[in-house]
Protein backbone atom coordinates (compact mmCIF):
# COMPACT_ATOMS: atom_id res chain seq x y z
CA UNK A 1 0.00 0.00 0.00
CA UNK A 2 1.55 3.58 -0.82
CA UNK A 3 0.03 6.64 0.00
CA UNK A 4 1.91 9.60 -2.12
CA UNK A 5 1.79 13.23 -3.39
CA UNK A 6 3.34 14.21 -6.37
CA UNK A 7 4.06 18.11 -6.25
CA UNK A 8 5.53 20.23 -9.00
CA UNK A 9 5.12 23.66 -10.68
CA UNK A 10 2.52 23.38 -13.53
CA UNK A 11 3.70 21.82 -16.49
CA UNK A 12 6.54 19.57 -15.04
CA UNK A 13 4.28 16.57 -16.10
CA UNK A 14 2.91 15.37 -12.77
CA UNK A 15 -0.60 14.31 -14.33
CA UNK A 16 1.34 12.25 -17.11
CA UNK A 17 3.25 10.41 -13.98
CA UNK A 18 0.76 10.21 -11.71
CA UNK A 19 -1.12 8.13 -14.56
CA UNK A 20 2.17 5.79 -14.94
CA UNK A 21 2.66 5.60 -10.97
CA UNK A 22 -1.20 4.65 -10.29
CA UNK A 23 -0.52 1.80 -13.08
CA UNK A 24 2.50 0.47 -12.02
CA UNK A 25 1.74 0.70 -8.02
CA UNK A 26 -1.98 -0.28 -8.48
CA UNK A 27 -3.08 3.07 -6.68
CA UNK A 28 -5.99 5.31 -7.33
CA UNK A 29 -4.51 8.85 -8.98
CA UNK A 30 -6.58 11.38 -7.37
CA UNK A 31 -5.70 15.04 -9.39
CA UNK A 32 -7.51 18.32 -8.04
CA UNK A 33 -7.11 19.46 -11.46
CA UNK A 34 -9.55 16.67 -13.33
CA UNK A 35 -11.95 17.19 -10.53
CA UNK A 36 -12.03 21.35 -10.91
CA UNK A 37 -11.97 20.92 -14.68
CA UNK A 38 -14.84 18.22 -14.91
CA UNK A 39 -17.12 20.48 -12.69
CA UNK A 40 -16.42 23.63 -14.81
CA UNK A 41 -17.65 21.21 -17.82
CA UNK A 42 -20.33 20.09 -16.10
CA UNK A 43 -21.22 24.09 -15.03
CA UNK A 44 -21.61 22.62 -11.59
CA UNK A 45 -21.68 25.53 -8.80
CA UNK A 46 -17.91 24.23 -7.65
CA UNK A 47 -17.34 24.68 -11.20
CA UNK A 48 -18.57 27.72 -11.86
CA UNK A 49 -16.56 29.73 -9.23
CA UNK A 50 -13.24 27.29 -9.72
CA UNK A 51 -13.37 28.20 -13.40
CA UNK A 52 -13.16 32.01 -11.94
CA UNK A 53 -9.76 31.12 -10.41
CA UNK A 54 -8.86 28.92 -12.98
CA UNK A 55 -8.71 31.73 -15.59
CA UNK A 56 -7.18 33.99 -13.78
CA UNK A 57 -4.26 31.45 -13.03
CA UNK A 58 -5.24 31.61 -9.29
CA UNK A 59 -5.24 28.73 -7.05
CA UNK A 60 -9.00 27.55 -6.04
CA UNK A 61 -9.74 28.52 -2.56
CA UNK A 62 -8.74 26.07 0.36
CA UNK A 63 -12.55 25.57 1.50
CA UNK A 64 -13.24 23.91 -1.75
CA UNK A 65 -10.28 22.41 -2.35
CA UNK A 66 -10.09 20.89 0.95
CA UNK A 67 -13.79 19.41 1.40
CA UNK A 68 -13.52 18.44 -2.21
CA UNK A 69 -10.03 16.51 -1.36
CA UNK A 70 -11.70 15.62 2.21
CA UNK A 71 -14.78 13.69 -0.01
CA UNK A 72 -12.60 12.12 -2.53
CA UNK A 73 -10.22 10.22 0.40
CA UNK A 74 -13.63 8.82 1.91
CA UNK A 75 -14.07 7.11 -0.71
CA UNK A 76 -13.60 2.94 -1.00
CA UNK A 77 -11.63 2.96 -4.18
CA UNK A 78 -8.63 4.56 -2.02
CA UNK A 79 -8.26 1.98 1.01
CA UNK A 80 -5.21 0.25 -0.75
CA UNK A 81 -3.58 3.51 -1.38
CA UNK A 82 -3.82 6.71 -3.69
CA UNK A 83 -1.41 9.88 -5.25
CA UNK A 84 -2.58 12.77 -5.15
CA UNK A 85 -1.90 15.16 -7.70
CA UNK A 86 -2.63 19.28 -7.47
CA UNK A 87 -2.96 18.94 -4.01
CA UNK A 88 -1.76 20.25 -1.30
CA UNK A 89 -0.47 23.60 -2.34
CA UNK A 90 -0.41 25.34 0.70
CA UNK A 91 1.04 24.98 4.27
CA UNK A 92 -2.42 25.29 5.34
CA UNK A 93 -3.96 22.13 3.02
CA UNK A 94 -0.91 20.10 4.46
CA UNK A 95 -2.03 20.88 7.71
CA UNK A 96 -5.76 19.73 6.63
CA UNK A 97 -4.58 16.74 4.45
CA UNK A 98 -2.67 15.67 8.13
CA UNK A 99 -6.28 15.82 9.80
CA UNK A 100 -8.03 14.04 6.91
CA UNK A 101 -5.04 10.98 7.38
CA UNK A 102 -4.86 11.44 11.42
CA UNK A 103 -8.24 10.56 11.15
CA UNK A 104 -7.89 7.16 9.26
CA UNK A 105 -4.85 6.59 11.23
CA UNK A 106 -2.84 7.01 8.25
CA UNK A 107 0.50 9.11 7.02
CA UNK A 108 2.26 9.47 3.40
CA UNK A 109 4.54 7.33 2.64
CA UNK A 110 6.27 9.56 0.52
CA UNK A 111 6.62 13.40 -1.26
CA UNK A 112 7.86 13.21 -4.92
CA UNK A 113 8.66 16.24 -6.29
CA UNK A 114 9.28 17.00 -9.80
CA UNK A 115 11.31 20.01 -11.03
CA UNK A 116 12.36 21.73 -14.11
CA UNK A 117 13.20 25.30 -15.17
CA UNK A 118 10.50 27.82 -15.52
CA UNK A 119 11.56 29.06 -19.14
CA UNK A 120 11.10 25.59 -20.52
CA UNK A 121 8.05 25.08 -18.60
CA UNK A 122 6.51 27.87 -20.10
CA UNK A 123 7.74 26.51 -23.37
CA UNK A 124 6.04 23.26 -23.01
CA UNK A 125 2.73 25.12 -21.46
CA UNK A 126 2.35 27.21 -24.56
CA UNK A 127 3.05 24.34 -26.51
CA UNK A 128 -0.04 22.47 -24.34
CA UNK A 129 -2.27 25.48 -25.06
CA UNK A 130 -1.68 24.97 -29.11
CA UNK A 131 -2.86 22.02 -28.77
CA UNK A 132 -5.71 21.69 -26.21
CA UNK A 133 -7.08 25.04 -26.53
CA UNK A 134 -7.01 25.08 -22.88
CA UNK A 135 -8.25 29.05 -21.62
CA UNK A 136 -5.77 28.76 -18.61
CA UNK A 137 -2.71 28.26 -20.69
CA UNK A 138 -1.42 31.79 -22.08
CA UNK A 139 2.08 33.09 -21.20
CA UNK A 140 0.83 35.88 -18.70
CA UNK A 141 -1.49 32.97 -16.67
CA UNK A 142 1.57 30.47 -17.10
CA UNK A 143 4.21 32.77 -15.56
CA UNK A 144 1.48 34.41 -12.98
CA UNK A 145 0.82 30.25 -12.18
CA UNK A 146 4.57 29.68 -12.02
CA UNK A 147 5.08 32.88 -9.48
CA UNK A 148 1.83 31.55 -6.89
CA UNK A 149 3.84 28.13 -7.13
CA UNK A 150 6.87 29.30 -6.21
CA UNK A 151 5.41 31.22 -3.30
CA UNK A 152 2.92 29.10 -1.99
CA UNK A 153 4.23 25.10 -2.86
CA UNK A 154 7.78 25.88 -1.84
CA UNK A 155 7.19 26.14 1.50
CA UNK A 156 4.88 22.79 1.42
CA UNK A 157 7.90 21.30 -0.45
CA UNK A 158 10.20 22.25 2.56
CA UNK A 159 7.80 21.06 5.40
CA UNK A 160 7.41 17.33 3.56
CA UNK A 161 11.18 17.55 3.22
CA UNK A 162 11.82 18.25 6.89
CA UNK A 163 9.80 15.15 7.83
CA UNK A 164 11.88 13.34 5.69
CA UNK A 165 9.96 12.39 3.49
CA UNK A 166 10.69 13.73 0.14
CA UNK A 167 12.14 12.91 -2.70
CA UNK A 168 12.72 15.03 -5.43
CA UNK A 169 13.07 13.94 -9.42
CA UNK A 170 13.92 16.01 -12.41
CA UNK A 171 10.92 15.71 -14.65
CA UNK A 172 13.00 16.98 -17.98
CA UNK A 173 13.10 14.43 -20.41
CA UNK A 174 11.52 11.74 -22.38
CA UNK A 175 8.04 10.26 -20.87
CA UNK A 176 9.49 7.21 -20.20
CA UNK A 177 12.92 8.34 -18.92
CA UNK A 178 11.11 10.55 -16.36
CA UNK A 179 9.09 7.23 -15.38
CA UNK A 180 11.96 5.17 -14.81
CA UNK A 181 14.05 8.03 -12.74
CA UNK A 182 10.40 8.37 -10.68
CA UNK A 183 9.63 4.68 -9.88
CA UNK A 184 13.60 4.13 -8.80
CA UNK A 185 13.11 7.32 -6.61
CA UNK A 186 9.82 5.91 -4.99
CA UNK A 187 11.59 2.68 -4.66
CA UNK A 188 14.61 4.23 -2.59
CA UNK A 189 12.00 6.60 -0.86
CA UNK A 190 10.17 3.05 0.28
CA UNK A 191 13.01 1.30 1.42
CA UNK A 192 13.96 3.78 3.99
Amino acid sequence: MTRMLIIGPPGSGKGTQAERISERLGVVAISTGDIFRANVKGETPLGIEAKKYMDAGDFVPDSVTNNMVRDRLSQDDVENGFLLDGYPRTTAQVDFLDQILAEGEQELDVVLQLTADDEVLVARLLGRAKETGRSDDNETVIRHRLDLYHEQTEAVVAKYAERGILTQVDGIGGIDEVTDRVLTAIESAKAV
